[in-house]
């Protein structure tokens, strides 16, 4: 309820020294105009007299709607807090120019209970030590800026003061107690160092739990913790907790608003030497640091966290890296307290393994001298999380491009090689355009092989398995491997007696065998052996390893070894990662060993590194052994062979949006005796079936088109005519539509680029 204490309504009545005051200017006017009656002065007096009995009057007349005024300016109050910050759970009040207390919400009865409650100022006695001088000087503000605020640090916390300006000449004021949360944006709370904050008064506005924990419970004032004040910065003081005397390192932080920081670690007499500082049994990783980035002392645990046995002589940045600006410019702001006092992720200068930490940096004087201290956090777990994820989203955006220049550029491959092989119809050998348009056309094949190759590493290639024994494989390879390793290497072939076989591209995996081959020749600038070894494995549990499962069955596994200089620990998990490269540069491009991974988990197997630096490394690759098809081949009888329709027999229905493969595969079609109905849009070959006397005997039609795809339109066009056969193609590698991925019946997928002969070949396929 708004309004006075045990008040069940607003109280809108004029105030007692306000009614008593008018009372006394009208009996002073009545008194002045009957006392020349009562003593009989001369009319010069009397008409003086009268003169100012109508005065007072007049002013008593004025006093009155002034006190007429302040009515309607409380109840004008009373409707507003009723509508607008009755419920505001911070003490709000509605006062006049003077300070006169209008209106207050239920949050200020609550707080401000046993405070004067006719003016502001004496009920924010209560808080503050001199609230005239703040008020004044917020409300003069007001009335400049239509509203301000002010922070004060009290003894009893932090508060905020805020006035807005009001029709009618009054003011809605407001008090807000603010929480002192983490320090200049720090969780304070998280830090695993006692620490609080304390007012320029001594007053502690803030602890965190373990600095509750330490001293066992909230303190008020640093009288109550510290034996002797003030208290010594960079040395051992006596504290006062719950569970007896105890000694302390304590460190100052010196902040704005009156305001300072205080750290402290316990310790032991060992430890305490005097004003000594000695950092080196403190129980969290401690740096102390000059500003201008000399190390001055550390103690054992950052010692180990930096994988160093001493510092001496080193400055910060020869510790840690990854600051984003010059370390000397963040120690420099920090002990010049222009810096925000806020953790930085850096990581370590360390050479056997990949480590990061949280850095806070917090400036303290001793004996007069700034230093800094640097409080360290391993990190590493946290920044591995980021890593992981950064290396998801990097994935996912590299196949999404990788798919989208995929299928335009196939789109063009197919227009340019489709038109060359028409030209090339027209051409013999003996013609002078013959040679360059075979160079268009080998370089267009080339230019789709890297597009193939673009799409490995993201498993959007389009594959060709077939069954290979991998011994067949390498023996085929032999000669080509020999010479891409050299005369300084051996390579060496070892297979198991009992081979298996497996399923995968055979071309494909060439290529992955051919780029670990010369990856391992590079690793041995003078001379080695490569060995290459095939075995067939049964697993009778599934193997952990790099977050990855193996399942258990039959794997075929190969094997590919060499004695070069190694990986370092660090960068092993990073080799299969997209544009990823430990060679200089010109010398690779980061792609080979991406591409390798993708091929192979395509495959459906996987592939493993293992690697000891100046020993030696071993790709291990796990291929699912093939399960042949259970029923046996029936004898051979007498062979019918089906009447295969000749070229040229058919009606073809082709859809496809891009104009130029468009024109290319209609005159492929027609140039092999096919009737041809050309279509650019899904929604135009539906209007094309609408004839029911239109005889179509294949569909043709891209899979990404605008408006519907075309899996899409050829489920509506089988409705009615369920014995059509269906040709789909598409720049996209096949399996990486997603939901659209098609699945009709009857239908065989031709990917982008292809030829005239694959065109037709196929198109005849389906007529068989």
């Amino acid at each position: 309820m708004i309004g006075r204490p045990n008040s069940p309504v607003p109280d809108l009545r004029v105030s007692a020294p306000e009614t008593a005051r008018l009372a006394a200017t009208v009996l002073l006017a009545i008194m002045m105009c009957s006392a020349s009656w009562v003593f009989g002065w001369p009319d010069w007096v009397e008409r003086g007299l009268i003169a100012v009995g109508l005065t007072l009057v007049a002013v008593a007349g004025l006093m009155a709607l002034q006190a007429r005024v302040r009515l309607r300016a409380r109840a004008m109050a009373t409707d507003l807090l009723t509508g607008f910050i009755e419920k505001d759970a911070s003490p709000s009040f509605v006062a006049d120019d003077d300070g006169f207390i209008h209106a207050r919400n239920a949050a200020a009865e609550r707080r401000f209970t046993d405070a004067e409650k006719e003016t502001l100022a004496g009920t924010l006695r209560a808080v503050l030590a001199n609230p005239s001088a703040v008020l004044f000087r917020l409300q003069s503000r007001a009335l400049t800026d239509g509203a301000a605020q002010e922070d004060v640090i009290t003894r009893r916390g932090h508060v905020r003061l805020a006035v807005h300006q009001m029709q009618g000449g009054s003011f809605l004021w407001r008090v807000e107690d603010i929480v002192e949360r983490a320090s200049a944006g720090r969780n304070a709370e998280s830090i695993p160092i006692p620490m609080m904050t304390v007012g320029r008064t001594g007053a502690v506005l803030f602890m965190n739990e373990a600095a509750r924990t330490l001293i066992g419970g909230r303190i008020k004032s640093l009288d109550r913790l510290f034996v002797d004040l003030p208290v010594r910065s960079g040395q051992i003081n006596t504290m006062s907790t719950a569970s007896g005397p105890i000694q302390a390192l304590v460190v100052e932080n010196t902040r704005t608003q009156g305001r300072n920081e205080l750290y402290f670690l316990e310790t032991d007499e060992a430890g305490s030497s005097g004003s000594g500082t000695s950092f080196v049994d403190l129980p969290v990783p401690f740096l102390k640091v000059a500003p201008t980035g000399e190390v001055l002392s550390v103690n054992k645990l950052a010692l180990g966290l930096l994988g160093a046995s001493n510092c001496k002589d080193m400055k910060l940045g020869q510790l840690m890296e990854g600051l984003g600006r010059p370390m000397s410019d963040w120690l420099r702001d920090t002990a010049d307290g222009l810096a925000p006092n806020k953790s930085e992720f850096l990581r370590l200068s360390r050479r056997d393994k990949e480590v990061f930490v949280q850095v806070t940096l917090s400036r303290a004087v001793e004996d007069g001298v700034t230093v800094l201290i640097a409080v360290l956090n391993d990190a590493t777990e946290l920044k591995t999380l980021e890593a992981q994820f950064v290396q998801s989203q990097k994935m996912q955006a590299i196949g999404q491009l990788a798919g989208g220049v995929a299928h335009d550029f196939n789109n063009l491959l197919t227009a340019i090689s489709g038109h060359c092989d028409l030209l090339l119809l027209r051409h013999d050998q003996g013609d002078q355009d013959f040679g360059d348009l075979i160079q268009i056309h080998e370089n267009a094949n080339r230019a789709a092989a890297l597009v193939s190759q673009l799409l490995a590493f993201s498993r959007k290639q389009t594959l060709l398995p077939e069954v290979l024994d991998l011994r067949d494989t390498l023996s085929d390879l032999t000669h080509l491997l020999n010479r891409l390793v050299g005369e300084k290497v051996t390579l060496t072939l070892s297979h198991d007696p009992v081979m298996r076989s497996i399923r995968a591209d055979k071309r494909q995996l060439e290529q992955v065998l051919m780029n670990l081959v010369v990856n391992a020749r590079d690793a041995m600038p003078q001379g080695g052996e490569i060995r290459i070894e095939t075995e067939v494995v049964s697993l009778d549990r599934p193997i952990e390893r790099n977050r990855a499962t193996v399942p258990s069955g039959d794997w075929v596994t190969v094997k590919v070894q060499d004695e070069g200089i190694g990986i370092d620990p660090d960068k092993v998990q990073k080799v299969f990662e997209p544009f990823y490269t430990t060679k200089r540069t010109g010398e690779g491009t980061g792609l080979g060993l991406s591409t390798a991974y993708g091929i192979i988990k395509q495959t459906g197997g996987y592939i493993f590194v293992d690697s000891i630096k100046g020993s030696g490394t071993e790709f291990t690759l796990y291929f699912p052994v093939h399960q042949a098809n259970a029923t046996a081949s029936k004898s051979a009888g007498p062979k019918i062979e089906a009447v295969v329709p000749k070229h040229g027999e058919g009606v073809v229905l082709l859809v496809e949006d891009e104009a130029p493969v468009r024109a290319f595969a209609s005159r492929a079609l027609r140039l092999r005796g096919y009737t041809v109905l050309e279509a650019e849009s899904a929604e135009d070959a539906l209007r094309t079936l609408e004839d029911p006397g239109l005889s179509v005997d294949v569909f043709v039609t891209d899979v990404v088109m605008p408006g519907m795809d075309g899996p899409s339109w050829v489920r509506e066009a089988l409705k009615t005519r369920p014995d059509t056969r269906v040709v789909f193609v598409s720049g996209y590698a096949e399996g990486a539509f997603g939901e659209s991925e098609p699945n009709v019946p009857n239908s065989v997928f031709l990917p982008k680029p292809f030829s005239l002969n694959q065109l037709t070949e196929t198109v005849h396929d389906q007529l068989n």
